[in-house]
């Protein structure tokens, strides 16, 4: 990627495909003079000489000829999204006219941008950090309300403010124990080391609290995979169609209908989950039905909830030798959720004491009968309730980009090396390389510190014109 910024560059910023409307975006020094030339304004004035943050009605002339009625939106520098002169032009949605457009700008002097070379300007412009670019491109990318309420929080610069509170005050802290470096011999201390304990703890505090919430946050942005599990013919199925509401999977009474994973999306109250219905776990001799439970064990590792449904016709036995291989197969940080199914065939008794097994395994479960879409209020609710939904709609910052935890997690390495280093008493000059770590990777996040191979891996992914 060009990171340079002379170029004034072009691009469609609308997606492909005829629309009511397109709009095609330029950025750079020459913005206006470029436009200028294929733009016939109504107005007397240049665009030049127009205020910023204005329409204006006009036409695009393609050598001589009319091409298409506009409207163009001008920003001047620095007030704009990339800090460069900007334009935006405003056509009808027709693929020829989108197309031409960009051609006869490239004609007057612009250039195509690269994926992602607007934001990239506005990160070089020092208009956004890296961290809120990346929340750009998390929001271009947002599947449900509540993974557009964590790429907003990232774009406004919440997680960077905490980033940039930290970083000063151990950068300051840091600047004091070098100044002691320089009186080494006179045995002298400018900084208190109580305060600079607390302030590694309250960062450690604040990166373990992100460290731990990365599964679900990540998971959040992604779709929560949520995988069905159970003996055959327990309901699995049946559920998967209340969550769905839609006859997704086959429903039988017929052991082993379903013999491989099932998979569908669904959005609830602004969470986007993956649901996942997988085969009946037994002994068999079936070779097809036994790959589908190899994948039903694939599916419990990869799942951030695991819905584990029972009924009336197990054994409190069966039912923990099932659970157990559940709890050694999932991620350590999974959640599980007893479903005690079934309950309308009035089994008071055995339903009773599935939910004391649940009870003394401190699992939250819940009784339902899957045939009855009444239920699907509850079940949602227990869902919500056992992940923490609510927390991801509060002001908690939570983690959901694999480069920041790559980060945070040097940066708690280092934690431990200087607290081990305070503990022991060692000498100052032996923190100060750890001390380095932390604020390199801190630095690393907002892009503070950041290469042009990280960049180039950054902004390739987003999409052009933006």
């Amino acid at each position: 990627m060009n990171i340079l910024k002379e170029d004034t560059i072009c691009a469609i910023a609308t997606p492909q495909g005829e629309g009511a409307v397109a709009m095609i975006r330029v950025s750079g020094e020459k913005s206006f003079e470029i436009v200028e030339k294929i733009f016939k304004p109504t107005s007397k004035k240049s665009l030049k000489q127009q205020k910023s943050h204005t329409l204006h009605y006009g036409e695009i002339i393609d050598k001589e000829n009319i091409l298409d009625e506009v409207l163009v939106a001008i920003y001047k520098a620095p007030h704009s999204y990339t800090g460069e002169n900007s334009i935006e032009i405003f056509c009808h949605g027709s693929l020829y006219i989108q197309q031409r457009i960009l051609e006869i700008l490239i004609e007057a002097g612009a250039r195509l941008s690269e994926p992602g070379e607007f934001t990239l300007r506005a990160f070089l412009n020092k208009k956004i950090d890296l961290s809120q670019a990346e929340g750009v491109a998390d929001l271009i990318a947002s599947k449900s309300q509540i993974s557009v309420n964590l790429a907003i929080k990232q774009l406004k610069g919440e997680f960077s403010k905490e980033i940039y509170n930290l970083r000063d005050k151990l950068l300051e802290l840091l600047s004091l124990i070098e100044l002691e470096l320089d009186f080494a011999e006179e045995d002298v201390e400018f900084a208190d080391r109580t305060e600079l304990f607390n302030v590694i703890e309250q960062i450690e505090n604040w990166t373990s609290q992100l460290l731990n919430n990365f599964s679900l946050g990540n998971a959040i942005k992604e779709g929560i995979p949520v995988a069905i599990v159970g003996k055959t013919n327990v309901g699995k199925s049946t559920l998967l169609n209340l969550l769905l509401k839609e006859d997704k999977a086959i429903v039988s009474d017929i052991p082993g209908t379903t013999r491989d994973v099932v998979e569908d999306t669904i959005n609830i109250n602004g969470v986007r989950f993956r649901i996942i219905d997988t085969a009946g776990i037994r002994n068999t001799n079936d070779t097809i039905e036994n790959m589908g439970i190899v994948r039903s064990f694939k599916a419990i590792k990869e799942a951030v909830l695991i819905l584990f449904v029972t009924d009336i016709t197990q054994t409190s036995e069966e039912i923990k030798e099932y659970l157990e291989k559940i709890q050694n197969s999932k991620q350590q940080q999974a959640k599980i959720i007893g479903i005690v199914n079934k309950i309308d065939l009035n089994n008071e008794n055995i339903t009773e004491k599935i939910s004391e097994l649940f009870d003394k395994q401190e699992l939250p479960h819940i009784k339902i009968s899957a045939k009855d879409e009444k239920s699907i209020n509850a079940v949602n609710k227990i869902i919500f309730d056992t992940l923490g939904i609510a927390r991801f709609f509060e002001e908690e910052t939570f983690l959901i980009n694999e480069r920041h935890y790559q980060a945070l997690k040097k940066i708690s390495d280092a934690i431990k090396e200087i607290k081990k280093g305070l503990d022991l008493e060692l000498p100052t000059d032996l923190l100060t390389q750890e001390i380095h770590q932390i604020l390199y990777y801190l630095g690393e996040i907002s892009g503070e510190v950041s290469s042009e191979d990280v960049l180039q891996n950054i902004f390739s992914k987003f999409c052009i014109g933006k």
